[in-house]
């Protein structure tokens, strides 16, 4: 490999990285038309093995944001991320795979108010699924797979 390929290969991670903490962001912030603009047009995502739909992104940011108004704050933790570029139309590097262990604390919005309402925690992994676009680095799906939530008794803060 050429230091030229290799360069190109860290940068693609860089920005792959990147898109993954955006789309962390865009969530967690209730930034809707950003996280519809971190899809190519028709992206999908599946929220389905955490009580969700699944659907073209746009649907799904509509469910987001009528469905977490329960929680007012939220802090996706996005780790152990494995990376693995593909091909398409021969072009290596055009595609990529990504797998991440996720751990999702909210706070129910009620709990602010009445103080010490439980806490609700999740985890699991997430599988991305991307590709290079004339604008970057886009997610064709996101596929979350819960593996397990919890109710605390008593407040993370």
């Amino acid at each position: 490999m050429t230091q030229r390929v290799e360069l190109a290969a860290v940068m693609d991670r860089l920005a792959v990285d990147e898109l993954i903490t955006d789309y962390a962001r865009a969530v967690d912030d209730a930034e809707w038309a950003s996280y519809e603009g971190l899809f190519v047009p028709e992206g999908r995502a599946d929220y389905r093995s955490a009580g969700g739909i699944e659907g073209r992104a746009a649907e799904v940011a509509g469910w987001l944001a009528e469905s977490l108004t329960l929680f007012g704050m939220r802090q996706h933790l996005i780790v152990n991320r494995r990376l693995r570029f593909g091909q398409l139309e021969q072009d290596l590097g055009d595609t990529a795979r990504v797998e991440a262990d996720y751990v999702n604390p909210m706070r129910f919005a009620k709990g602010e108010a009445a103080g010490g309402v439980p806490d609700f925690v999740a985890g699991g992994r997430y599988a991305f699924g991307l590709v290079r676009t004339y604008d970057g680095w886009r997610f064709t799906e996101v596929v979350v797979e819960e593996k397990w939530r919890r109710l605390s008794e008593r407040p993370l803060s």
